[in-house]
């Protein structure tokens, strides 16, 4: 019997096939709904908690931070994992701000360890930050997030929504690329981690809020016929999330979407070209085909 090798010499990412038992069982789906509550902020930790950091700090260095992801090619989970290590963080421990990028880093090399096949090592971490500090640093911090995240890190985040709602949507996946829609669901998930305003939201509506606005985006509302206020009501009957914060979220990303694409052009922006942010904001989207870049020193900026 003759074998036949197919490898080629190009590198192909490895991962599971969504399980089918899994997707279909409510039961799971209704475990990461009661237990993604504990995984979010529940103050608004930069009036009560942090005194020196502030909101355009943090967008400051989740921006870097993304930079970084997209330039190791890190797994769509890492970057938000991250973010959300960084925020837990912020609501119980102080820092000034000349540790934010630290901590920053510390949660990306946290991130990556329970998300990559091949986790980011502290040298490269290091050097994007033009060794503004040391690997001894770098771990004597990653031990504290550990410590005071009580190392609970595996945490529930939009990502682990997308396949569940998805599958409970009446979309047609014969005929719709639902590799499109990941994606750009993925990136308005990644948009909406960078944005403190969005931190205090659970995972489970920024994922029905990013997929509505995909899909709104990508006009499967107008080709199917059915009104976005139904696919609200359709999520809300999925997530157990009220329609008024979901189309409130949904605004909230589509303001955001408006506020990047008017600062990009100087042109206008309607919810019906959401769907353009996926595919020209490169630096926020897909990018797994770009050139990976050394990203911009957050030292750079003066807070």
């Amino acid at each position: 019997m003759d074998l036949l090798c197919c490898e080629s010499g190009i590198e192909i990412e490895c991962r599971a096939y969504p399980d089918p038992a899994l997707l279909n069982d409510d039961r799971v789906l209704l475990n990461m709904l009661g237990q993604e509550e504990k995984y979010t902020p529940t103050t608004p930790f930069f009036s009560c908690v942090q005194k020196d950091v502030t909101p355009q700090m943090r967008a400051i260095v989740s921006n870097w931070m993304l930079e970084v992801c997209e330039a190791q090619k890190c797994q769509e989970e890492v970057f938000p994992l991250s973010m959300n290590y960084m925020d837990r963080f912020l609501s119980v421990c102080p820092i000034v701000k000349t540790q934010l990028q630290l901590l920053g880093t510390a949660c990306l090399l946290l991130a990556s360890k329970l998300r990559e096949p091949e986790h980011l090592s502290a040298a490269q971490l290091v050097s994007y930050t033009d060794h503004s500090f040391t690997e001894a640093d770098l771990w004597s911090w990653e031990l504290l997030v550990l410590s005071k995240l009580k190392w609970d890190m595996s945490a529930v985040t939009p990502h682990d929504f997308f396949d569940h709602i998805l599958r409970r949507l009446p979309v047609d996946t014969t005929t719709w690329d639902v590799g499109m829609i990941r994606r750009h669901t993925q990136t308005f998930i990644a948009l909406c981690a960078r944005d403190y305003q969005f931190s205090l939201h659970p995972p489970s509506m920024i994922a029905a809020a990013s997929l509505a606005a995909a899909l709104h985006g990508l006009e499967w509302t107008k080709r199917s016929g059915v009104a976005l206020n139904d696919l609200l009501v359709c999520l809300q009957g999925i997530t157990g999330i009220e329609k008024d914060y979901l189309q409130t979220c949904l605004s909230q990303i589509e303001g955001m979407v408006t506020s990047m694409m008017n600062e990009r052009d100087g042109g206008e922006c309607d919810a019906s070209k959401l769907a353009q942010l996926a595919d020209v904001a490169v630096e926020h989207g897909d990018v797994k085909g770009a050139k990976a870049e050394t990203p911009t020193d957050v030292q750079d900026i003066h807070f």
